[in-house]
């Protein structure tokens, strides 16, 4: 199966990485795992100084409008972060939907936001790096692992963009609780491998590449907690060149520069948290193979046709405290 729209031949890496990752290695040793994680039970102010506001609500109904994120930049900042994290060697795959198959999981207080007369629903499988804020230190319980979204696009009630998960796969148990607790997000426990094979014409050793006929990168996930247990996903794609930053568009930036979450509470609007990054680098992508049931799994019709999609190097993150 292809991707329409950014399809393209296969890009130089920007790092070395290793060839298989899946969380189970200890914690900053970023090292090569043979298997699917095992990672078991382990021992279970505002955000930021704002340096300008929010996009304002729109006027009619909730469609994007070109340079809302503007050319993909953060509004604001995160200048004393709770948290911070990389995420890396991210696929990002997207299908329209209607707006009412989508609304109807959405809690009050959320509207699903629409780019050219459609809802959108992502996958998005990476690899992710968590540290502490102040200190910058790896937590070996919850830093290092693969993970998968399953994610839509909204604004709240005061006309803030953001994202809204359907489901977040990661392959640490630790990870899983705290973010279950502190954020009150739909993690789950997942077996999942992230693998990288170079291709012709690119370096076995450090994953860059040269031109066409480079490395593929497959990402594979299996639901274990809380279910339903099974549930699973695989991808696999051949990254491309770096897209211009001329050549991406209102959709593009909708669909990718998303820079707040939220998150449910027990009755009430839903609370929100900041996460600031630097603009994607984004990059055209081969999609190889997709067999996905996650986005089924949370109650979402199947997808229809071929996903637009991208692929990211990646950014760092500075993660806000959850407010209202």
């Amino acid at each position: 199966m292809s991707a329409h729209d950014r399809s393209g031949a296969a890009t130089s890496g920007d790092a070395p990485s290793p060839p298989v990752l899946d969380g189970s290695g200890p914690a900053g040793s970023g090292r090569a795992a043979s298997g699917l994680a095992d990672s078991g039970p382990a021992g279970s102010g505002p955000a930021g100084s704002a340096v300008r506001p929010d996009p304002p609500a729109p006027t009619a109904g909730v469609p994007v409008a070109a340079g809302d994120p503007a050319a993909g930049t953060c509004p604001f900042t995160v200048e004393r972060p709770v948290m911070r994290q990389r995420w890396e060697r991210l696929t990002f795959l997207h299908w329209p939907y209607g707006a009412d198959a989508v609304q109807r999981l959405l809690p009050t207080g959320l509207t699903a936001e629409t780019c050219d007369g459609a809802a959108w629903v992502s996958l998005v499988p990476f690899f992710m790096q968590v540290r502490s804020g102040r200190r910058d230190l790896a937590a070996p319980w919850a830093s290092f692992f693969p993970e998968t979204n399953v994610r839509t696009y909204v604004r709240d009630e005061r006309g803030r963009p953001g994202i809204w998960f359907l489901s977040l796969d990661a392959a640490r148990w630790g990870a899983v609780a705290v973010a279950r607790t502190t954020y009150r997000l739909p993690y789950f426990w997942s077996s999942m491998r992230l693998s990288e094979e170079a291709g012709h014409g690119a370096d076995s050793g450090t994953g860059a590449d040269s031109g066409a006929g480079g490395g593929t990168t497959t990402y594979t996930c299996r639901r274990r907690w809380p279910g339903p247990r099974g549930a699973a996903s695989r991808v696999a794609v051949r990254p491309g060149e770096r897209i211009p930053d001329a050549e991406l568009d209102a959709r593009d930036h909708f669909l990718t520069a998303r820079f707040r979450l939220f998150s449910p509470v027990r009755s009430g609007s839903p609370r929100t948290a900041r996460a600031w990054h630097r603009p994607w680098p984004l990059h055209r992508v081969e999609l190889l193979d997709l067999d996905d049931a996650l986005v089924t799994t949370a109650g979402l019709p199947a997808p229809e046709g071929a996903p637009l999609a991208h692929y990211s190097p990646g950014v760092d993150v500075r993660i806000g405290r959850p407010e209202s």
